[in-house]
This record gives structure tokens, sequence and C-alpha cells, in this order.
């Protein structure tokens, strides 16, 4: 392999005039820099990357921490968080912790963060009084909406509003029985908690009265958790119009207990989900969902991050936050709104 020295040789330049281009160093003259590119081309030298991240004290390397990959929600964002850090010239290491506390802490803490720059965090098992163990001394930037007032960058969706707005789309369909899949019970914050708030908050702008038995609680958010969700709502013997599963793989498992019963989608239940995974494009019928911009969420979550690596943001700047706009995806799994059959029927 090409050193170094070769590509001096060849370009008729020191060592260190080598090293200050390789390096970017701005005080080279232009016609030296050619030459030494042209040097490096013709040799196929490649900088030793190692070395360069040992000698500035980086290892190039950021940490991705989710709950499960399982979840296509997670396993989507980790590819949307690949890409753009491999566009800064990262590698990422995934690691799952199952939602687990104990393993959150032990990530948090553990020997394994000195193999990162920085690291991406989305928890599920830490809560409020667990603030302060998310002051580390490394760059941590936090996804999601578990943990706030924290000591951290933090890059969240609104998931209050992007419900309510799954909730408004229902009822402007003239559905006014909607019932919820996948609460989780005692929750205060967390997407269960923040999703069923937006659901209660339309609900209260429109006049109708919240009903509990049209709430199904599960803690799991896969797609059997949603069939078994829509059986025991069905089993309730509660009418209902329109369904608000708190994530797209409960919508898709509600969608296939339905049809098990020949209930009617659109028709005679109108069903929307929550994250617009790949899969919900093509479930029969494919699947109107929020979408809470898992792209732009990477976006600025890598972004956040290498900027405090790479100390850009001044050290007086506190935590910040970074809140991404969801917007809702129609498809055929709701029904047009009444206001549009009224202006197409009146335009005939």
């Amino acid at each position: 392999m090409a050193t170094l020295r070769d590509v001096a040789a060849l370009a008729g330049v020191s060592v260190k005039t080598v090293s200050n281009v390789v390096n970017d160093f701005e005080f080279v003259r232009p016609s030296t820099r050619e030459k030494v590119r042209e040097a490096i081309a013709e040799l196929g030298y490649q900088p030793n990357l190692a070395a360069r991240q040992l000698r500035a004290g980086r290892t190039g390397v950021i940490g991705l921490a989710v709950p499960e990959l399982k979840f296509s929600y997670f396993a989507e964002l980790a590819d949307a968080v690949l890409e753009a850090a491999r566009a800064r010239d990262y590698v990422v290491l995934i690691e799952q912790t199952g939602g687990d506390r104990d393993a959150e802490v032990a990530l948090l803490t553990g020997s394994r963060t000195a193999m990162m720059d920085g690291l991406l965090f989305s928890p599920l098992g830490l809560s409020y009084e667990d603030a302060g163990i998310l002051d580390v001394g490394y760059p941590l930037v936090l996804l999601g909406e578990r943990i706030f007032d924290g000591p951290t960058d933090h890059v969240v969706i609104q998931n209050v509003e992007g419900a309510a707005m799954a909730t408004r789309r229902l009822l402007s369909a003239g559905r006014s029985r909607i019932a919820v899949l996948g609460a989780h019970e005692g929750e205060r914050v967390g997407s269960a908690a923040l999703r069923l708030r937006g659901y209660e908050e339309a609900l209260l702008e429109a006049g109708i009265a919240f009903d509990p038995a049209l709430v199904v609680a599960r803690e799991g958010w896969h797609r059997r958790d949603g069939a078994e969700a829509m059986q025991e709502l069905l089993d309730r013997g509660v009418g209902f119009d329109a369904v608000l599963a708190l994530n797209d793989e409960l919508a898709l498992g509600s969608l296939r207990t339905l049809a098990q019963h020949r209930i009617a989608v659109p028709e005679d239940v109108a069903v929307i989900g929550y994250d617009n995974v790949t899969e919900s494009q093509f479930a029969m019928p494919s699947l109107t969902t929020v979408d809470p911009n898992r792209a732009r969420v990477a976006e600025i979550a890598v972004e956040a991050l290498v900027e405090r690596i790479a100390g850009r943001v001044p050290a007086d700047v506190g935590p910040r936050l970074f809140d991404v706009p969801a917007r809702l995806v129609e498809r055929e799994s709701t029904p047009v709104p009444v206001a549009a059959r009224a202006s197409s029927v009146t335009a005939v």
C-alpha cells in the first residue's frame, strides 16, 4: 500500500506537506494541493482513518439505542440514522435495550460507550425520576418523549398533535364512536399516554364525551396485540365505528380480526394507525396513518449529535429541543370526509 512518503516523493514535496493536504490544512498553495492530490490519485493512497481519529480523540462511531428492532418503526428509524450518519462519515453501532430500565441504565453508564463518540438514545424503561442518569460525560441526544426537561438535546415527535389530527380525521368522516387500541394503564409520559391525550383533546373539541369502554389497554404493540385488542373490543359488545390504533402494528393486527369477523373497512369501521411503516402501504385495505417523519427525526438527531461531538455548539448553550411535525397519510382504511361527500353530491 502507498504511504505518505511515496506520495511526497511522487509530488516532490515534504511528508509534512502531504499530511497538511490530507488533513485539509488551509495554508497550502492551490498548485501544491493539486499536485499532491494528483499523486494520491495515481498511487491510490488511502489515509489511515483510524490513526487520524485516535489523534483527534474520536472513534468515528456513534451509537443508536432503541427498545426493539422487531418494531418496524425502530427498524426503519435505524435505517434512516445509518443513512444520515454515513453522509457525515460516521459508523453506527446499534444496541437493543428491550425497553428494560436496567438495560438502559447499564448502557448509559457502561464501558461500551467508550467505543462511541456519542449516543442517540430512545428510552422506554426510564422515567421522569431518572432524568439525572442522562447527565453523562459524552454527547447524548434523546429520541422520543420518554423524558422531558432532561440535561441533553432532545428530538421529539408530535404525539399529541398527531393523534388529535387522526381523531379529527375520523370525526370529519362522521364517525363518533372511536375506539383506541394500545393504551398503557397508568402511564404519564411515553407515546401511549401522549397519543391518548391527543385523542381526548380532539373529542373534547368536538363536544363528544370520553368513553373508557372504547379504550383497550395493551402493554405490547405488536400485530398480535392489535388482533387480540380488537377481539377484546368486539367481545365487550360496545358499539364503535372507527379505530385509532396507537401504532401501525396494532392497526395491522386489528385489520386481521375485523376481516375474520367480516366487518368491512372503512364502510363499517374506519381505521387509522400511527408511524407510517412500510407495511402500512400494502395492507388490505391500505392503512391511513400518522407519519412522524422518521427521516427528518434521524437527520436532525444525527446532526445535533455530530455538532456536540465536534464542539460546534458553544459551551454555554444548554439542552436543545427539536420538535418534528407529524402529518396524516391518507389511504383506503378511512372514508371520504362528510363535507367532501356532500360537495360531490351538490356538484352532480
